[in-house]
């Protein structure tokens, strides 16, 4: 088997080591926050060379964005309950969750943190909003498939997204499973 295709091969030593430096950077922003460490704190605590992390990523913002669409796949994928509202109430649901966990407003925070940068910051920033963008309009498309009138992705985060974001950051009660279901339902 050649370099390539090790690299490839799920659980391999590519995928160790991009999760010690997805790990280094969760621990960064955790002790430190946004803006406060350089590829280099992540190297060395990954236990990597910074070309590693340039190579692989090619800036600290793209790494930045990489390690929040990875968790954001992962603790909040996609919902196909096979109904536009059963899809909506559980990505909700998800998303309160997400944001009232101990990381909570991560997303947000580096989202902000991307748009107070140079050019390089602000394509990243705008990578992970296409890029969850995206796949929220899958899922409203698959709704369109089945033959549900679906919102289209900007009024979901309007209706949906921004309330709960703007409850969370400025303290405003906690996001409830029927406050949730009510957005969704206002939205529908």
């Amino acid at each position: 088997m050649n370099e390539r295709q090790r690299a490839r091969r799920p659980g391999g030593r590519s995928a160790r080591v991009a999760a010690e430096v997805h790990q280094a950077v969760t621990d960064l922003i955790g002790e430190r926050g946004y803006g406060n460490f350089t590829v280099g704190d992540v190297a060395a605590r990954a236990g990597v060379a910074d070309s590693s992390i340039y190579r692989r990523w090619g800036s600290l913002a793209t790494l930045l964005t990489d390690v929040a669409l990875t968790r954001l796949n992962a603790r909040s994928p996609m919902p196909d309950t096979g109904s536009l509202a059963g899809d909506l109430r559980t990505y909700a649901a998800n998303v309160a969750r997400e944001i009232t966990g101990p990381d909570g407003l991560a997303v947000v925070r580096l989202a902000v943190a991307l748009s107070n940068n140079g050019q390089q910051d602000l394509q990243a920033r705008d990578d992970l909003r296409d890029e969850r963008t995206r796949q929220l309009q899958s899922m409203l498309d698959r709704a369109r498939e089945r033959g549900e009138h679906a919102p289209d992705a900007l009024d979901v985060l309007d209706h949906i997204l921004a309330p709960m974001y703007i409850r969370v950051l400025f303290g405003m009660g906690p996001l409830t499973p029927d406050y949730v279901d009510g957005l969704v339902d206002r939205l529908l």
